[in-house]
């Protein structure tokens, strides 16, 4: 059997062409890999989890009968070490969780309003 002339540029021009629309969708058209799109998904959903706790830790340093020491330590703290020190207070602990989450405890420090945030 016999191919015609145009048959392998044909196959080596649809070849390329797709190596082309790939990179070019990947790159500039906004495409993503499954894997990818879940790891996006995920971090949307812990920070909107994260950001629909923040009235309960707001709450739970209200009702906290040490607030006025915490506040203080806290107001001492700058830059990550505040973070740590208002993980440690208990106030950024998700009810239901052993551990504290930083983003809820970055989300909280913006809900409690200190001087210099």
């Amino acid at each position: 059997m016999t191919f015609p002339e145009w048959t392998k540029p044909g196959i080596y021009g649809a070849f390329g062409g797709a190596i082309a629309v790939s990179i070019l969708g990947f790159t500039w058209g906004g495409w993503t890999t499954s894997g990818n799109a879940q790891e996006m998904a995920q971090s949307l959903a812990s920070e909107e989890v994260a950001l629909a706790m923040v009235p309960v830790c707001l709450n739970m340093s209200a009702v906290d009968p040490e607030r006025a020491e915490k506040l203080a330590i806290l107001q001492e703290a700058s830059g990550f070490s505040r973070r740590k020190a208002l993980m440690d207070t208990g106030w950024a602990t998700q009810p239901g969780s052993e551990t504290p989450s930083r983003s809820l405890a970055d989300a909280c420090l913006a809900g409690l309003e200190l001087d210099g945030s």
